[in-house]
Parts: C-alpha cells; structure tokens; sequence
C-alpha cells in the first residue's frame, strides 16, 4: 500500500496527526471472511479502512446473530476504539464482508493521536457518538419489539365497534406491565406506520389487519 493511499484512511485529520502516522502504520489487506476480532480477544490496534465493509456483530450459542453496524471507508469501528481506550478485550466479532484493505495504528500510536490531534479527537468523538445512538435505536427495536405484539393485541381486545380504545397511555401501560412513555412511544409508531390514529382520550385502529401483522410477527 503506498503512502497516499494509507494516508486516505485519515483524509481531514490535521498535519500533527500525519505527522504522527507516517512511516508507523501497517497495512492490513485480508479476503472477505476473515474474522478480524472476536469475543475475549484483546485489543492491539484500530484498522481504518481505505476499501471493503467489515460487520460488527453477536453470535448467540443457538447461533443466532444480531448485527450491530457496519464499518466502511471513513468510519471507525467503535468497539475496537472503547477497547483501546478501557484496555478491555473485544466484546463481539468483526468479519470482513468482502475483501477489505487497511491501515493499522497500534495502540500507542493512537494514544498519542489522541493527546495531539485535535481533528482526529474530534473524528473519534463524532464516531462514538453517532453508533451510541444508532445502538440505542437497535436496542430499543429488539427490547421493545415484543412489547409492540402485547399492545396491538391489547388494543385490538379492547376497541369498541368504532374501532376506538378508550384508555389513556397510563392505563394501556399497566394492561401490558411495561411504562407509558413506552406505550406511548409505541402508539405514535403505530400512528405513523398508519394503523392508528392517536385522538384526545382515546387511540382509533385504523388498519387491523396491521396490528394483527405484528402479533402474528411474535407467534
């Protein structure tokens, strides 16, 4: 790889943090497939891609995955960037999905690209940053997912022959034991995917057959 090509996986840092990098990297080319990290693996270094896609993902023991973001050309893996800085091994497996080619920076190096680099703390702030949110929307997909089934069920049981629900968030809430600013999250979902429409007092079903989609999604 030559210099300007490994230079490309920093494109926007400023001239300390090519300072630092140059003639101290390693360049990292692997085939589509190769696992890069995986659980209870120590952390050395940060690739930064300059080709390719690497996934980020968990691998229950029944074998079911969850993927957790996907790392491209200008990005950073995150989990590698919190285990060099807390000194903890990795807690998830990275797999190359295609062939990819890089740039290693050890985990000195990018201490000292820390303490020195004003753009490249602010690269690695933004990164953190923007996955902490896109992971707080995964998880509230997968945690609340069965929660959306309780309450379509709930309000499909409880509608009138106008097809409306006269209960509030509150009292929806503790009919399918979770909070109401999860139920009332839910419903403005709901609202917005068109199955119903939220009125002062009560919530009208507008599409029963979508809210039956959703039990049926958990059965």
């Amino acid at each position: 790889m030559d210099k300007e090509a490994a230079l490309r996986a920093l494109e926007g840092v400023d001239e300390t943090a090519l300072r630092l990098i140059a003639g101290r990297y390693e360049p990292v080319s692997v085939p589509s497939g190769t696992v890069l990290f995986q659980p209870g693996q120590a952390c050395e270094r940060l690739v930064l891609l300059t080709r390719g896609m690497a996934r980020v993902r968990m691998v229950s023991e029944t074998g079911r995955e969850i993927e957790l973001y996907r790392v491209r050309p200008g990005d950073m893996c995150v989990m590698s960037v919190a285990c060099l800085m807390g000194e903890r091994p990795y807690q998830a497996e990275g797999i190359a999905d295609g062939d990819i080619e890089g740039v290693a920076i050890s985990r000195g190096l990018f201490r000292e690209l820390l303490a020195q680099s004003e753009t490249f703390r602010e690269m690695v702030i933004n990164v953190q940053t923007r996955r902490i949110f896109d992971l707080v929307t995964l998880v509230d997909e997968l945690a609340f997912h069965r929660t959306e089934a309780r309450l379509a069920a709930r309000l499909l049981q409880k509608a009138g022959r106008d097809d409306s629900v006269s209960e509030t968030h509150q009292e929806l809430a503790l009919d399918i034991g979770t909070a109401r600013e999860v139920v009332s999250r839910r419903l403005k979902r709901f609202e917005t995917q068109g199955l119903v429409a939220l009125e002062r007092g009560r919530v009208r079903i507008l599409d029963r057959a979508g809210l039956g989609a959703i039990i049926g999604a958990e059965a």
